[in-house]
């Protein structure tokens, strides 16, 4: 049973995460680089480039290690952190329907904070030796 949920972790940290890169983070991350002016949500006042570079790390840098199963408890926080901004800040006035992906997501990667990556991971590898 334990091997399942090995396998399990590692479904959900793989899939999660890649979908993450490449439907979200990834267009933020070309942003970043294309330079110009810079228009995004602004976090608390820290200014928009700040906010976007916190949203590639918590979109594209962090769930890269969650993928891979390298620090993931720690990289799952910053994921955690990034979705539930979104959720609750960014899409406060919205419908539900629209905050419904920062949810699923926030929860995800709080799943993945809480439970670690599992055997299948680089973390797992580490603790071995």
């Amino acid at each position: 049973m334990k091997n399942l949920n090995d396998i399990s972790l590692l479904v959900l940290r793989v899939s999660m995460s890649a979908l993450m890169i490449t439907q979200h983070g990834w267009r933020k991350f070309e942003k970043l680089l294309a330079g110009g002016k810079i228009e995004f949500y602004d976090f608390m006042g820290i200014g928009e480039t700040p906010t976007l570079v916190l949203t590639v790390l918590g979109e594209v840098i962090a769930p890269a290690f969650i993928l891979l199963g390298l620090f993931t408890r720690i990289a799952a926080a910053p994921a955690f952190i990034t979705m539930a901004v979104a959720a609750f800040m960014v899409h406060a006035g919205d419908p539900f329907s629209d905050k419904e992906h920062a949810l699923m997501y926030a929860l995800v990667f709080l799943c993945v904070m809480l439970s670690g990556a599992g055997q299948y991971s680089l973390d797992h590898r580490l603790r071995k030796r």
